[in-house]
């Protein structure tokens, strides 16, 4: 009886230990990418900013997309200055690789990613590829 209390006292004691470390090492998410396709995309994106508003929202979408989506975020309140619109891409691997020189030159290695739930095990694929090269 003795040896397990001790054991499980030790293992009670390193569990959040633990915890605190993988905290620690997995930075949380420095900004917000979302992949266009669909305006109700964006306005959960605009949602979900409003409870990360310290987070820049990054738009990778057709260019024809861009002012309709600017007019998304701004009308849920998103500010410019945090909005930044990209038309270059053309399919879900260049929506990444036209932004991955920008999200080098603005230090940002972690972000949540917004995309429809049909696509989001081969855009977190392309975009550890991709941005995990840089």
């Amino acid at each position: 009886m003795g040896w397990f209390l001790i054991g499980l006292i030790v293992l009670i004691g390193i569990i959040p230990v633990r915890l605190v470390i993988t905290s620690y090492q997995v930075s949380a998410p420095q900004a917000i990418l979302v992949l266009g396709g669909a305006s109700d995309r964006m306005e959960f994106a605009a949602r979900f900013w409003q409870s990360h508003s310290n987070l820049d929202i990054w738009v990778s979408d057709y260019p024809k997309e861009n002012e309709a989506n600017r007019q998304i975020f701004l009308q849920l309140g998103v500010p410019l200055k945090q909005l930044h619109l990209d038309g270059r891409p053309t399919d879900t691997v260049t929506n990444f690789t036209t932004l991955a020189d920008d999200f080098v030159n603005n230090k940002l290695r972690h972000l949540y990613l917004i995309i429809s739930d049909y696509h989001m095990r081969r855009s977190r694929v392309i975009a550890t590829v991709v941005l995990g090269s840089e």
